[in-house]
């Protein structure tokens, strides 16, 4: 095991790396095992298993995801936030197919609550939105709201679901231009007040 230089971050790293090679689904402690050339029972004093795996594949591809967004959008607002946001959240999700599959699997709210990366994704998608005046509950319909959209365009895009001879990237710039109009003209809760 020593030899092998095993460590967490580096089973972690070869995890993404075969995820985006053969797909989330397909990542294996065995597979994994086979790459670093060594039994998979040496991989159970780093990972308790694949579920373990698996999770801390997500959390290490959803600070990738989120350490570009943060590039993307710093010093922009409004609707340059938003299509940077946009941009850098399409461009993860088509180069790394097996990472960004990995940051839409459900985690346990305890790890989300523990993660750096997880609540630095809530501040700044949650901080580009109120940008566009939005507070609770609208931000959290508005999150739900770019999220699939996104999850479902890219995943669509990437499985070559986009059969039309529109091009693809001005579909996409015109999904981000409607959203930033429906952010903007907002439909309000009326809490009583009119």
């Amino acid at each position: 095991m020593a030899r092998a230089g095993l460590t967490v971050d580096r089973l972690v790293t070869a995890a993404a790396d075969l995820a985006d090679e053969v797909g989330f689904e397909k990542v294996s402690l065995s597979a994994l095992a086979r790459r670093f050339g060594v039994k998979d029972a040496s991989l159970y004093s780093h990972v308790r298993g694949l579920n373990d795996l698996r999770t801390r594949l997500a959390l290490h591809a959803g600070g990738e995801l989120i350490d570009r967004i943060a590039e993307a959008v710093a010093g922009r607002a409004g609707k340059d936030a938003l299509a940077a946001f946009a941009g850098a959240y399409r461009a993860y999700a088509l180069r790394h197919p097996g990472r960004y599959a990995a940051t839409q699997i459900r985690i346990d709210q305890a790890l989300i609550a523990d993660s750096p990366a997880l609540r630095r994704t809530a501040e700044i998608t949650y901080g580009m939105l109120r940008a566009y005046g939005l507070d609770e509950p609208d931000l959290t319909d508005a999150v739900r709201l770019l999220r699939s959209t996104f999850h479902g365009y890219c995943a669509l895009e990437s499985a070559g679901g986009f059969g039309a001879d529109r091009d693809v990237q001005a579909s996409w710039d015109k999904a981000v231009e409607a959203l930033h109009l429906t952010l903007t003209h907002w439909p309000r809760e009326n809490n009583g007040d009119e």
